[in-house]
């Protein structure tokens, strides 16, 4: 299997490439602000062809190329239906603006095909399953979506901003709420194997077995002071 990420953006929100090898289609995770030439990129560089884009979440600083990487490619793209809206409303989902100049530098709105995503789907793209989880807290819409294991790679879980190295999402934009992030973290997170690979919608990989002993939320500590990434 073939994961390719890269940090894109005034937020730095990770972008994955996901495919069976070299070579062969794709699904693109999350093109955020920026994303696209950092897409078109890693295409070029492993001669894939994109089937989809697959999104954690409706915040700008992961879906801001969506319209134009859709477009270049004619796929569509998969979002829950809770943080849709984000798509053409990014500001609403934030509760303020995020600033002229920066929205200058967005396409805003909806690609030509969305689809829906829900809870328990098994989503078959470009030969291989993406096992969805509906995992509110951060977003109402929130996601996760887990590979299972192969005899190349050990099970992975695309984590949004849910789950990030030491710390959890934020919950004090519209949509959060912290009782539902530690609730999805408990129902979506803690009974995955603990070597399963973690790749977050900010920093660095983890894994479970790593947060489950050191991440003061997973631990039963309070981790009010831990830093929080994403939007």
């Amino acid at each position: 299997m073939l994961i390719a990420g890269f940090p894109a953006g005034a937020w730095g929100t990770n972008c994955y490439l996901v495919a069976p090898a070299a070579g062969e289609e794709c699904v693109i995770i999350d093109p955020g602000h920026q994303a696209a030439a950092g897409v078109e990129e890693t295409l070029r560089k492993y001669r894939l062809k994109p089937v989809a884009v697959v999104l954690t979440h409706g915040h700008i600083d992961h879906v801001a190329s969506v319209v134009p990487v859709c477009g270049a490619h004619d796929v569509p793209a998969w979002i829950h239906p809770r943080d849709r809206y984000m798509m053409s409303d990014p500001e609403k989902a934030l509760g303020r603006s995020i600033g002229m100049p920066l929205m200058g530098e967005l396409t805003v709105g909806e690609p030509d095909d969305v689809q829906e995503l829900t809870d328990g789907a098994r989503l078959s793209l470009a030969g291989m399953e993406f096992g969805v989880a509906h995992a509110p807290g951060h977003t109402k819409g929130s996601v996760t979506f887990r590979m299972p294991e192969t005899p190349e790679v050990p099970p992975v879980l695309f984590s949004g901003d849910l789950l990030f190295a030491g710390s959890v999402g934020r919950t004090d934009l519209p949509g959060g709420d912290h009782a539902e992030l530690l609730e999805s973290l408990a129902r979506v997170c803690l009974p995955l194997d603990d070597s399963t690979v973690v790749l977050s919608g900010h920093g660095p990989q983890t894994t479970i077995g790593r947060e489950r002993a050191t991440n003061p939320f997973l631990t039963g500590m309070t981790g009010a002071d831990a830093p929080r990434r994403g939007m």
